[in-house]
C-alpha cells in the first residue's frame, strides 16, 4: 500500500496462508487485516563463536563483538495455526477441511527463568509455538501473555538456566538520532542474521495489530525484513533498546526493506513484559471516545452553554462511555438545538 508500513513477516499454509507478520515457511501472503493494513507513521514531540566477549558497559563494541555476545540469546520462533477451510470432492460437493499455517519470527531471552520476548503478531492465534536456539536445539514454548496494544508477547521455555543467554535491556530514553544500532533476527528464515545501521529518527508513532497507537517508537535504517519481527535492536554496547516490529514499504508491492524500520522502545517493552509475566495481560487506560475541540464560533452557532471545550465525535463500541448509552453529537447547520449526548467542558 502506498506510504504504508508492514509488519516484518510473511506466512504460509501447507497450501498457503499467513499468521501475523512473521516470515513464513513457503508463502508470501500476509495474515488478516493487520498484514494488509496501512499504518500511519507520524512524528510527535550464524552459530556464535565459542570465545566469550568481555562485558564492559562503558566501551563501544564492534558489530562482531555484539553478535558473538548476543546472538546466543536470540531465538527463531515457529508459530503453527490451524485454519478452517473448504474443499470439493470429485463431484464438486464442498466439504470442510483444516489446514496448518506456519510462520517464522524472532525473539530474545530476557531472564534465566526462560522468558522470551517477541511480537504479539508473531504468535497471534497460534496453536503451538516452537523456539530454536543457536545450537539448533528446538523446544516447545508456552505463551505466558500477549498485549496487542503494544504488539508484545512473552513466551517461556522449560530450559536449564545454564543453557540460556539473557540479553541486557538498555534504556531507550537515552537513545539519540545518529546512534549506531545492530539488529539480530531471522529475516526470510535466515537464522541469526545481523544487520547494522543508525537510529534515523525518534518519537515515531505506529499502529498496533488492534489499531491502537504505539508511541516513542525508534526508527532505524538497519536492514529489517519479514522474519525480523520480535528480534532485538541493540545499541553499540550490546544492550537491547527496542523490539523490531514493522517496516515501511513506501508503497512497494514487494514489501521488502527500503531503509525505514521501526522498533518498539525497550522501556515500553520492559513494563509490558513485567505485567504479562505477573498476570498474563496488561491493563491500558482507555476513554473510548474521539473528541473535537469546540471553538467560540462553533459554540455560538450551535448555542452551546459554554464557549469552549470538547465535543464527542465518535464512541467506540463496547467502551465505558458507550455502555451507559453515550452517542456522538449530532451537528447540522440547520439545527440550532443543543446536540444530544454531547460532552463539552
Amino acid at each position: 500500500m502506498a506510504g504504508g508500513t508492514r509488519a516484518l513477516n510473511s506466512a504460509a499454509l501447507l497450501a498457503a496462508g499467513a499468521l501475523g507478520a512473521a516470515f513464513s515457511l513457503g508463502g508470501a501472503a500476509l495474515f488478516g487485516g493487520f498484514g494488509h493494513s496501512t499504518t500511519t507513521v507520524r512524528e510527535v514531540q550464524a552459530t556464535p563463536a565459542a570465545t566469550e566477549v568481555p562485558v564492559n558497559r562503558t566501551r563501544l563494541l564492534s558489530v562482531n563483538d555484539i553478535y558473538r555476545r548476543d546472538a546466543p540469546g536470540v531465538v527463531q520462533i515457529t508459530a503453527t495455526q490451524i485454519v478452517n477451510g473448504q474443499s470439493s470432492d470429485l463431484f464438486g460437493f464442498p466439504f470442510p477441511t483444516q489446514q496448518q499455517q506456519q510462520s517464522l519470527g524472532s525473539g530474545f531471552v530476557i531472564d534465566k527463568a526462560g522468558h522470551i520476548v517477541t511480537n504479539y503478531h508473531v504468535v497471534e492465534g497460534a496453536k503451538t509455538v516452537d523456539v530454536s536456539f543457536s545450537n539448533n536445539e528446538s523446544m516447545k514454548a508456552k505463551v505466558v501473555g500477549a498485549d496487542p496494544s503494544t504488539d508484545i508477547a512473552v513466551l517461556q521455555v522449560d530450559a536449564h538456566a545454564r543453557a540460556l543467554t539473557p540479553l541486557t535491556l538498555g534504556n531507550s530514553d537515552a537513545v539519540r538520532v545518529g546512534d549506531s544500532v545492530v539488529a539480530i533476527g531471522n529475516p526470510l528464515g535466515l537464522d541469526r542474521t545481523v544487520t547494522a545501521g543508525i537510529v534515523s529518527a525518534l518519537q515515531r508513532v505506529i499502529q498496533s495489530p488492534n489499531s491502537y497507537s504505539i508511541d516513542h517508537v525508534i526508527q532505524t535504517d538497519a536492514a529489517l525484513n519479514r522474519g525480523n519481527s520480535g528480534g532485538p535492536l541493540l545499541n553499540a554496547r550490546g544492550d537491547v533498546v527496542g523490539v523490531n516490529s514493522q517496516i515501511s514499504t513506501g508503497g512497494s508491492g514487494a514489501g521488502g526493506n527500503i531503509g525505514i524500520g521501526f522498533a518498539v522502545p525497550i522501556n515500553t517493552v520492559r513494563t509490558v513484559a513485567a505485567e504479562l509475566i505477573k498476570s498474563g495481560h496488561v491493563e491500558h487506560a482507555y476513554l473510548g471516545i474521539t473528541a473535537q475541540a469546540v471553538s467560540g464560533s462553533a459554540a455560538k452557532l450551535f448555542k452551546f452553554p459554554v464557549g469552549h471545550g470538547l465535543l464527542v465525535a465518535s464512541v467506540q463500541p463496547g467502551s465505558g462511555p458507550r455502555r451507559p448509552g453515550s452517542r456522538p453529537a449530532r451537528r447540522t447547520r440547520r439545527s440550532r438545538e443543543r446536540p444530544t449526548h454531547s460532552a463539552a467542558t
